[in-house]
């Protein structure tokens, strides 16, 4: 089952990394930017506990057996 997301929802959104590194689990996304037809040309998240930034493609957050939606 894919995760319901739309680029128009992403920016705040909370994540859940199923598979921690370096102790980052949860994340938050800081920063999204679209292009002229809307579609999304850039994607941050930030790991909550070391403000780590990363830019991800936003499409990955729709997998579950990597992502889970909300801080579990």
């Amino acid at each position: 089952m894919q995760h319901a997301i739309t680029p128009k929802k992403l920016l705040n959104s909370k994540w859940t990394s199923v598979t921690p590194i370096h102790k980052e689990k949860h994340f938050i996304v800081t920063s999204v930017e679209f292009d002229e037809e809307g579609r999304v040309t850039e994607c941050i998240i930030e790991a909550v506990m070391t403000h780590r930034e990363q830019d991800i493609n936003w499409r990955d957050l729709k997998d579950p057996t990597a992502w889970k939606m909300g801080w579990k």
